[in-house]
Parts: structure tokens; C-alpha cells; sequence
């Protein structure tokens, strides 16, 4: 066996950085739990700034800290016992941290980013030859540390202005507490503990837009990439073969055993609208659908209703972004209301269709793309709302052509498919997130957007998420013991 070799990653390419205007947040609590392996935050910053910084601030949900510098240290140190109480390691895990500021604007910001510090292959009891391991996996395996003396295994930034200036997110910031009490603020610990599994190893080596491997190594993770339209594994495929399935919709999944285990204890029946009824011709079918996070979940029995659309534009389109016309509310009342995207928001449209009498609503997209889901809180929306695409959309306008102004013959059900766990393929593998277009930082080193619940290692932070990185909630931590943990 080679000596080991060590590349250092480029950190802007080895992190994974989460930023604040895809993201929304929320924080659940966390079981102390005997610690099984030793993470060390090692402070970075500089005297009177980020975890130093003296500005006095009160205890806020569970964290005793009196400056913004220790409450910060706090959080980091929550989510640090988190992963402790997770993983087991006899070397301590380094991770080297700051506050520093980062780039954002008044309407969005880069929130921080995490990722491993060094990379390693042929080390000693390294369980695959050739092979790229993150330095804190590796360090693990070896049973002792293999990183560069005096550096740390996971490198993490995060913007130090977040919420505190006019130009970053005024109003948004960091919640530092250790409740759920986050309001409309980030919950720093649900971050973290996000952006700490990608520098344990949530993510490959290999560059996901051009499928290149680092030195024609490829990543421990791309032996469970699994190519579900040809059964072909990552490291099996050239590297126009990754970069093409990295932007095929649904086309990736994970192929670990331990995840694949853990699914049916995580993941509930997937959504679905089903079209059926006799002037439903060629749109007969079940159609895949985005949830929205307002509104009841959809369950079974189905909501069921006739489709009727929204026109409220002279083009033909129906935003539903202000209350209905009588025409309009008569077409909707008691039936699912078909209404398009834009304008306004997902909640304003739900509101308005709720008020008309619609027993549910389905939004069709206004350009192409994959399915996705529907974002906003209004706790008086009562009726299920989902989101299809364009494609679909046209293809359930062209059913609607001959109806009357109660009626189509056009019947939606919105409910739940129990063949189908959500965000998983036909084998009942998770799926990773693939979209059409690709996204730098996001592509492939997270779980598809449509896991059901909401995954941790999904690409946003969503804000029904708990502090669990393990099943029954979360299949964050199966992953990384099928890499090696």
C-alpha cells in the first residue's frame, strides 16, 4: 500500500455553503446524550470579533451566554454534543470556526458554509484503496489522526453580520437559543448541524458539474451514487456519465445499505394527484406534486373535487392574487381550483380559493422545471394545496377546454399514493437532489427536496425540522455509516 496521500480542497469547493434566501428554519429539542466521540470547536477568530465578540446580550431560550460571542460559541457547542452523542471515534473531531463577514444584501445572504478541511486516501486501514475520505472519516478509520499536525478536520464560516446591519438581512438573524422558540430568525443549531455532516462526509469529492474525480480518485460516497436508469454506480461511469446523471431529475440514488434499511421507518407514502372522471381523456393519470408547508398535510381518504380553473388575466392565465370574481368563486365552489404561479404568493392564492369555497387547489407552474413545493405559513388555510408542473398544467388546461361554469367532468384527487414512499425511486432507495438546472453547492451532496418529513440533509433547511440526524426522523447519520462512520 502507497503512502498516504493528502490533498487540502480548495475550502470555497470543499464547503457546502447554505444561503438565506432559499432557506427557511427551525429548531427542535435535543436529548443529552453520553457522548461517543469528542468534537472540539477550535475558535478562530480574532480578539473582540465573532466568538470574541464583547457585545452584552441577555440568556435567550436555554443558552446562558451574556455576549453575542459566547452565545454563538453556545450554539456551535450544542450541535458539536449533537454529533458527539452520534458518531464514535477515538480521535477527537477539530472543528476550526469563525464568524466572519460574508457576502449578502438586504433580501439575502450566504448564512456560513462547512466542509472537510482535507481529504485522504491509502491511509492506514483505509477500506478502500484509491479512495478520497474526508480527514475526521479517515482519522476514524485509522485509528488515529492523519490530518496535517495543528489542522482542523472540518473548516466552518459564518457570517458574522447576519441580521445585524441594514445591507444583510435586517430582522433575520441568528437565533442562538437552544429552544424552538426561533420566530422569524435562523435557528443556528439546525445549521450547524446541516453544515457539520458535510464536512463528516455529506458530500463528494468528485466534481458534481463536469464528473471529474480529484487525481482520477474517485470519493468514498460515489461507490453508493446509484444511476437508476442504468444501474450503474459512480465510480463505474465516465465522467460526461456522472455529469449528465448529476442533471437528470430523479436519476441519482442512494445505494447504502444502512440508509436503504432505514427508509421505511422514515419516510411516509408519497403525495399524489390522481385525474380521473369522464372528460378527463388523455389527462387520466397520477401526476407527481410539490406539498406546500401551509395548509393540512394530504392523506387518505382524498380530497376530491372537479377541476376547475381560475381565469382571471386577459391572457387566459389565473393568478387568484386577489379575491375572486363571481364568476370565478361559482366555478370553484366545492371543486379543487386550478390556478398558475406568479405575482403573488403560494398563501395569498390558497387564502383567496379558501374564501371562494375551494375544497383544494393545485398551482400550476409558469416556466419549465422539475416539481418543488410550496413555501409560506398561514395557519387559517385549511384546505391541501400542491404544485405541479408546467407540462402538467397545460396538459390539465387542455382537459378543461369544454366545461361548463360549475362543472368539467375533470375530477382531481389529492392524496396519497401507498405503493410510493416519498423521495425515493422504485426500489425504495432515497433520491438525491438532481435538478435539471445545476446548483452549485447543492447538486447531488444533498437529499431530494422530496423526502417526507423534511430531511436535514435536504438542500434548504426547512422549518418543520427537529435536532435529529437519525431515524425515525432523519437519515442523515444512516448515510454516513454507510461511508464508513
Amino acid at each position: 500500500m502507497k503512502p498516504a496521500d493528502r490533498s487540502r480542497l480548495q475550502r470555497a469547493l470543499g464547503a457546502v455553503a447554505c444561503a438565506a434566501a432559499a432557506c427557511t428554519f427551525a429548531l427542535g429539542a435535543a436529548a443529552p446524550a453520553r457522548a461517543a466521540a469528542t468534537i472540539v470547536i477550535v475558535n478562530q477568530n480574532d480578539p473582540g470579533v465573532g466568538f470574541n465578540d464583547p457585545t452584552p446580550v441577555a440568556p435567550v431560550g436555554g443558552n446562558p451566554g451574556t455576549t453575542l460571542g459566547q452565545q454563538r460559541l453556545n450554539a456551535f457547542q450544542r450541535a458539536a454534543e449533537i454529533w458527539g452523542a452520534t458518531l464514535t471515534s477515538t480521535v477527537p473531531i477539530r472543528i476550526g470556526a469563525s464568524f466572519v463577514p460574508l457576502a449578502c444584501t438586504a433580501t439575502s445572504a450566504v448564512l456560513g458554509s462547512a466542509g472537510a478541511d482535507e481529504i485522504w486516501s491509502d491511509f492506514p486501514n483505509a477500506p478502500r484503496a484509491s479512495t478520497w475520505y474526508p480527514s475526521a472519516l479517515a482519522s476514524k478509520l485509522a485509528g488515529q489522526d492523519v490530518s496535517t499536525p495543528g489542522e482542523p478536520h472540518i473548516v466552518a464560516r459564518f457570517n458574522s453580520r447576519l441580521g445585524l446591519a441594514q445591507d444583510c438581512l435586517p430582522g433575520s438573524g441568528f437565533y442562538l437559543g437552544l429552544d424552538d422558540n426561533f420566530g422569524n430568525e435562523i435557528d443556528l443549531v439546525t445549521v450547524l448541524l446541516h453544515e457539520f455532516a458535510h464536512g463528516l462526509g455529506f458530500q463528494t469529492f468528485t466534481d458534481d458539474q463536469t464528473g471529474a474525480e480529484i487525481q482520477g480518485i474517485p470519493s468514498v460516497w460515489d461507490y453508493y451514487l446509484l444511476n437508476n436508469r442504468t444501474g450503474k454506480l459512480w465510480v463505474e461511469m465516465t465522467d460526461a456519465e456522472r455529469a449528465a446523471s448529476a442533471v437528470t431529475w430523479r436519476g441519482l440514488s442512494w445505494n447504502g445499505p444502512v440508509v436503504t434499511a432505514a427508509v421505511p421507518r422514515v419516510l411516509v407514502p408519497v403525495s399524489n394527484l390522481a385525474i380521473s372522471g369522464s372528460a378527463s381523456g388523455p389527462a387520466a393519470g397520477n401526476y407527481a406534486v410539490g406539498d406546500a408547508s401551509f395548509g393540512p398535510p394530504l392523506s387518505n381518504p382524498p380530497v376530491t373535487g372537479q377541476l376547475m380553473p381560475v381565469v382571471d388575466q386577459a391572457d387566459g392565465t389565473g393568478l387568484a392574487c386577489d379575491p375572486l370574481n363571481a364568476l370565478n368563486a361559482l366555478a370553484v365552489h366545492g371543486n379543487v381550483a386550478l390556478v398558475d404561479r406568479g405575482t403573488c404568493d403560494f398563501v395569498t392564492k390558497a387564502r383567496n380559493v379558501q374564501a371562494a369555497g375551494a375544497v383544494g387547489m393545485i398551482v400550476a407552474d409558469n416556466r419549465p422545471g422539475d416539481v418543488a413545493g410550496m413555501s409560506g405559513n398561514d395557519a387559517s388555510i385549511t384546505i391541501p394545496s400542491v404544485r405541479i408542473t408546467q407540462a402538467d398544467g397545460v396538459t390539465l388546461k387542455a382537459a378543461l377546454q369544454r366545461r361548463s361554469r360549475t362543472q368539467s367532468g375533470v375530477v382531481a384527487s389529492l392524496g396519497l399514493d401507498p405503493t410510493r414512499l416519498a423521495g425515493t425511486d422504485g426500489a425504495g432507495r432515497i433520491l438525491m437532489y438532481t435538478p435539471t438546472t445545476y446548483s452549485p453547492g447543492s447538486t447531488v451532496s444533498h437529499y431530494t427536496t422530496e423526502a417526507k418529513p423534511n430531511q436535514l440533509m435536504e438542500p434548504a433547511i426547512n422549518d418543520d425540522l427537529t435536532h435529529a440526524v437519525a431515524p425515525p426522523r432523519d437519515l442523515t447519520f444512516p448515510l454516513l455509516r454507510d461511508i464508513g462512520w
